[in-house]
């Protein structure tokens, strides 16, 4: 064995221990993320208090005063608006999974550093993969799902490096990577090789990255679309005179109001659209210079453009038709569906010129 031989192996063992390493500490953030959910669910007095703030907040703030010609006059402060969407119930948003709780919400902070190492962690056996292989880590499936699982985590820090409010996100994100990360490196593991020739092109680092980070985004959109149809059917009964189980009571109140909900995933999912459309542009670009062709309807190519009629439907339905609420969420889990299967099936069931290293 060549030394450069080696110290590739090398490299494909530490990104492997790193690999594992980062699924010890997301477990421990999960635990992390389910202590907060559990004492805050502790807090019925803070969680009322913390959904009724806005309100109070808006009544007791002073009015304006604005300097005139010859006096002052006194302004009305302007409503404070929790729901933008029209006709929507006036719900305002719930405090977060820590419930208004001081202990669930040093559960919370533990639970995001806990994330915020994992993903160094884990980035750091993406970049150790590249290095054992000499390329960019995205040859097959087991590649693609740990630099997937990474980049959603990194979008779901830097939404809240932004100050949004996703931190009731962090649950749900660490089981799916969770998961992720499982299957990654029992089922589709795939030992450190190189790429068939058709793969060796500046496109892969163009085309590859943009489809990962997409599909990052879209998860996002679609767990709060998810989670837009658990708040809205448990808003609509509340207002309908009716009373949720106690277990739908606690974790639901917490969530933003389904509105917000409905907003956020609406726009995420329309501000990575046009980056998707240039995913599939983009391939088809390296489909010419390495194929001779730049559509040929294979398997991968048909889904992608499933997808983004899918993806297209459902916002132009939102813009055009009206299309709110429920009817926009089932569209929208609809097409997040297709970018799943042209995730996982179309690799692992389908056979066709983008299947290298056996998926």
């Amino acid at each position: 064995m060549t030394l450069a031989a080696a110290t590739n192996e090398h490299l494909a063992s530490i990104s492997n221990t790193l690999i594992y390493s980062s699924m010890a500490v997301y477990t421990l953030a999960f635990f992390a993320y389910i202590a907060e959910w559990l004492f805050g669910s502790r807090s019925k007095v803070a969680r009322t208090a913390a959904a009724l703030t806005p309100r109070a907040e808006a009544a007791k703030a002073p009015a304006v005063t604005v300097q005139q010609a010859g006096g002052t006059a006194v302004l009305e402060r302007p409503k404070v608006v929790v729901r933008s969407a029209s006709g929507a119930r006036d719900v305002p948003d719930g405090p977060g999974a820590h419930g208004g709780d001081a202990q669930g919400d040093l559960y919370g902070r533990v639970a995001i550093s806990l994330t915020v190492l994992a993903f160094l962690v884990e980035l750091g056996g993406v970049v150790t993969r590249a290095a054992s292989v000499e390329r960019a880590p995205w040859g097959n499936m087991y590649e693609f799902n740990i630099t997937f699982s990474t980049v959603a985590v990194g979008v779901y820090l830097g939404l809240l490096a932004l100050k949004k409010n996703v931190r009731w996100l962090g649950l749900f994100l660490v089981t799916t990577v969770l998961l992720d990360l499982g299957l990654a490196v029992t089922v589709l593991y795939t030992a450190s090789d190189q790429l068939v020739p058709a793969l060796h092109s500046y496109w892969l680092y163009i085309h590859v990255s943009t489809a990962i980070f997409c599909g990052a985004v879209f998860y996002v959109g679609a767990v709060a679309t998810v989670l837009y149809l658990f708040k809205d059917a448990y808003e609509t009964k509340l207002q309908s005179g009716g009373r949720p189980g106690s277990f739908a009571t606690s974790v639901l109140e917490r969530l933003p109001a389904s509105a917000s909900l409905d907003k956020f995933s609406y726009r995420v999912n329309a501000a990575v659209f046009p980056l998707w459309t240039f995913t599939i542009i983009a391939g088809a670009i390296w489909a010419g210079d390495a194929w001779g062709r730049y559509w040929n309807w294979d398997p991968k190519e048909t889904w992608s453009f499933i997808t983004w009629i899918a993806y297209a439907g459902y916002l132009h339905a939102r813009a055009t038709a009206g299309w709110k609420g429920r009817k926009a969420a089932y569209l929208a889990l609809l097409a997040f569906g297709c970018w799943l299967f042209n995730y996982y099936g179309v690799n692992i069931f389908v056979s066709g010129k983008h299947s290298y290293a056996g998926v």
